[in-house]
């Protein structure tokens, strides 16, 4: 029986209260622990019981406890300094924008994401790429950016974990309750804000819901409502990677051109639009059209005006992980786009193809993010490197090095993940600002001087809250599986709150090899149960609900947890969330990650855990590969590929073994006098003082606004200004570099002898190219030389711009240079090239426009 109206019942706080409701709503509580700890103080098992949702937990709370706090002094003057360093934190004028930025008053950025990981109570995220985003924001928040984020808003989010009788993954999905969540609707003229999108033969329509983070809104959209007639409309943002491909494009539809939709109903006028991973990126599309309509400009203008607004960034060094849509579906989804930007099906479908000529080719959303970009990134160092060489194709004859692909190496948000009593202790040593500036490593070394007792002892806490909370869940786990009771008694004894603890937490996806250390169970079993040296692992993480080869890693991993040698020492916790992981990153002392390289894109778990004082032990892979030195952790191999995953993991795993058996161990249990492991603290120092200063999402924001959006939103003002007229010229000078291209050519190279030269002396390089319609300030002739590796291939190289002047033929330039010699010894090589040049281009490397001698 449906209802013929609905009504919202709010929690009846008594007036001295009614500042918990706005704290409640505003996510900056996520990140403050003094916020947190008034919640605690309020009722801490409803704070449990309600999964850290203060909505909620206010709207259960007994009236009588409500009444008490009341009279309580000590708690209402926890509340008034809540209430006042939030109001403090919301209009503080002064933030790092507005005061290296202060002129650029139009910046509005706007993130979107297909998950946002804020808070555990708000489950629309499955694991790293959401909680990424999720401190993106809080970090915007932070530092004053001027952003928001756009996500949908999932009924039933990702999946609840539990484990049958045979270990084996199950999945529950609960709805969510938004009327409970810390959201609330977003209005316009006093009703709520809907946008409509047309989908096949209807339009779906959604409601659109804001959370806010800090300083931040995060506009959701809800399809679950009455407008939606079909129960396949409604069910769009049901859940979180659900379905089928159908289903895929019917969230990216939604997700990009619906979203692009809502923040033109809520008046909203983004300078930049941030792509997160490819799922969002139709809004492109939407964007083009917006722009051909609102300045009657050619879509060849409106691309180049849309692309100076993109920026996008990939997570996924998998082929397999990126997202493509067959022919068939982007006609039926999204054929309307035809008429709008004026364009065949053929030209449709080349904004999403390696091979625009290839029509059996499926179009995928990371190349439509690529092409549409002025700017496209990583996120780390070595993901850079992977990613240029995964999508080379769509530059073709460019070198992999200058693919424009960049890398922005990924963070966390300190406040987010650092515990309480490491926080006090980074207060008494680092100074209290060390939140506001946590990319300053001056401050950052500032960690030597904390007393090696207090760290240690901190430490020790954290792993003791660890173990009893792994307890406790343990236990709850079991009793929920209908374990016997022998079992249920036994869990209240597993693992030592005075052992060396290995933690493991992560996506159970093959490449990962969470199983990697039980290769050898004997040797295993001898380095767990060492007299005098005992060592424990807590396993955690989900399997996707249709990876099977993934859920057969965590059954293995049960098995070997019923083992008798194993079963005090070996643990798998279900339903990894970001309250799991909190625990986790704070209180063991190794963070474990042994990925198949290169195939992990950054691993922000092992960056909470650095600033938590636990040391990496990891593959050479993601974020491990920039930041590892000896000293400041464990590196696993040397950073080798091999084409034998059976023997890599072979090699890899008895390495593992060699550096606990022989390094981490003995460290670990090697005290001095005093009772501390010195060398491991020198260790934890010189981790915290080197790394913590660059891996978080303060100095990663800064990041991108330093080097893509200010840059971007500059560029697109310049396009724009004058009636577009730069905008027309350049997309007018595209046309003709499109025409005259194909007979531009090199017609001759010589240089001075060059058989062999000495270190430093200059090389006298001439070349004769053909123009043809094409003048020389349109061009860049480049001379370009390097290092010849043993496939007789340039590395290395660099380019050195040539000067060309017109001889008495027709469209043939004599072009010269004088360069310096190489700075290094050995074979060397040269050649050269030709480039398209214009004043208001990101990148001369447009795909297919190169010149090679």
């Amino acid at each position: 029986m449906k209802p013929i109206n609905t009504f919202t019942v709010i929690p009846a706080l008594p007036e001295p209260l009614k500042p918990l409701r706005t704290v409640a709503y505003n996510l900056h509580w996520a990140w403050d622990h003094e916020t947190i700890e008034l919640f605690l103080r309020l009722d801490s098992d409803l704070w449990e019981e309600t999964h850290h949702n203060p909505i909620e937990m206010l709207g259960k709370i007994d009236q009588h406890r409500l009444e008490e706090v009341v009279e309580d002094v000590g708690f209402m003057a926890h509340l008034e300094r809540v209430t006042h360093k939030l109001n403090t934190y919301m209009t503080q004028d002064s933030t790092w924008f507005s005061r290296m930025h202060s002129e650029e008053h139009d910046l509005l950025v706007a993130y979107f994401s297909a998950e946002f990981g804020v808070t555990e109570c708000l489950s629309i995220f499955a694991g790293g790429l959401g909680v990424l985003a999720g401190d993106h924001l809080k970090s915007a928040s932070d530092l004053g950016v001027p952003l928001i984020g756009v996500g949908l808003l999932y009924q039933q989010g990702y999946f609840r974990q539990y484990l049958n009788h045979a270990g084996w993954q199950q999945e529950a999905y609960e709805d969510n309750d938004f009327h409970n969540l810390p959201i609330r609707l977003a209005y316009r003229d006093g009703e709520p804000l809907k946008i409509a999108v047309k989908y096949p033969g209807r339009k779906v329509y959604a409601r659109v819901w804001i959370a806010q983070v800090g300083r931040v809104e995060l506009y959701l959209l809800d399809t679950n409502i009455d407008d939606n007639q079909r129960p396949e409309d409604r069910d769009i943002t049901d859940q979180l990677y659900g379905g089928d491909e159908e289903m895929r494009i019917k969230q990216e539809i939604m997700l990009g051109i619906g979203g692009y939709r809502a923040l033109q109903g809520l008046e909203l006028k983004p300078a930049i639009y941030h792509i997160n991973e490819g799922h969002s990126a139709f809004l492109a599309l939407e964007h083009l059209h917006n722009l051909m309509t609102q300045h009657g400009i050619s879509l060849e203008e409106a691309r180049e005006l849309a692309s100076a607004n993109l920026v996008f960034t990939t997570h996924t060094p998998v082929p397999a992980g990126h997202d493509y849509f067959s022919q068939d579906l982007m006609e039926r989804y999204l054929g309307s786009y035809l008429h709008k930007l004026g364009i065949s099906l053929y030209d449709f479908m080349a904004f999403g193809r390696r091979n625009p000529h290839d029509e059996s080719e499926p179009f995928c959303m990371t190349i439509l993010a690529l092409k549409m970009a002025s700017y496209s990134n990583g996120v780390s160092k070595l993901h850079g490197e992977v990613s240029r060489e995964m999508w080379r194709d769509l530059w073709p004859n460019v070198p992999d090095s200058e693919i424009p692909i960049t890398h922005v190496t990924n963070g966390v948000h300190f406040p987010s993940w650092i515990s309480r009593e490491m926080n006090r202790l980074y207060d008494r040593y680092l100074g209290p600002g060390w939140r506001e500036v946590p990319a300053d490593p001056v401050r950052w070394s500032r960690a030597e001087g904390i007393a090696p007792e207090e760290l240690w002892r901190t430490h020790e806490r954290r792993r003791e809250r660890l173990v009893a909370f792994i307890r406790r869940r343990l236990k709850s786990q079991l009793k929920r599986r209908g374990a016997s009771q022998w079992e249920i008694e036994a869990a209240t004894e597993v693992l030592d709150p005075e052992a060396l603890t290995i933690g493991f937490a992560r996506r159970f996806a093959t490449y990962k090899r969470a199983t990697l250390l039980l290769r050898d169970p004997e040797r295993l079993a001898e380095l767990l149960n060492a007299p005098g040296r005992p060592v424990q692992i807590i396993f955690a993480g989900k399997a996707h609900p249709k990876d099977d080869p993934g859920k057969a890693l965590i059954q293995e991993i049960v098995g070997f947890a019923r083992q008798e040698k194993f079963r005090s020492r070996l643990v798998f916790i279900e339903d990894y969330d970001m309250a799991v992981s909190r625990y986790m990153v704070e209180g063991v002392d190794i963070w474990l990650n042994t990925p198949q390289r290169p195939r992990e894109a950054s691993g922000t778990s092992g960056m909470k855990a650095l600033a938590n004082g636990v040391l990496n032990l990891s593959i050479l892979d993601g974020w491990w590969a920039e930041a590892y030195e000896p000293g400041l952790g464990w590196a696993i191999g040397s950073g080798e590929i091999y084409e034998d995953h059976d023997y890599q993991d072979q090699i890899e795993a008895d390495a593992l073994y060699q550096i606990l058996e022989r390094e981490v161990v003995p460290i670990f249990y090697e005290l001095s006098s005093d009772g501390l492991p010195r060398r491991w603290l020198s260790m934890v120092y010189n981790s915290i003082g080197k790394l913590c200063y660059y891996f978080n999402t303060n100095r990663m924001v800064r990041e991108y606004t330093d080097r893509f959006y200010i840059p971007s939103v500059k560029r697109y003002h310049q396009l724009a200004s004058g009636d577009h007229t730069r905008a027309s010229a350049l997309a007018a000078w595209r046309h003709r570099i499109r025409q005259a291209w194909p007979q531009v050519r090199v017609e001759a190279v010589e240089t001075n002898s060059l058989t062999e030269i000495v270190l430093g002396e200059e090389i006298l390089a001439q070349a004769r190219v053909y123009l043809g319609a094409l003048t020389a300030a349109e061009v860049s002739v480049e001379f370009y030389m390097g290092l010849v590796d043993s496939n007789g291939d340039l590395t290395n190289a660099r380019s050195v711009p040539m000067q060309c002047a017109a001889t008495e033929s027709p469209g043939v330039y004599s072009c010269v240079v004088n360069v310096p010699a190489c700075c290094t010894s050995g074979l060397h090589g040269y050649t050269v090239r030709i480039l398209p040049k214009q004043e208001d281009l990101v990148t001369p490397f447009i795909p297919g426009y190169i010149v090679w001698a």
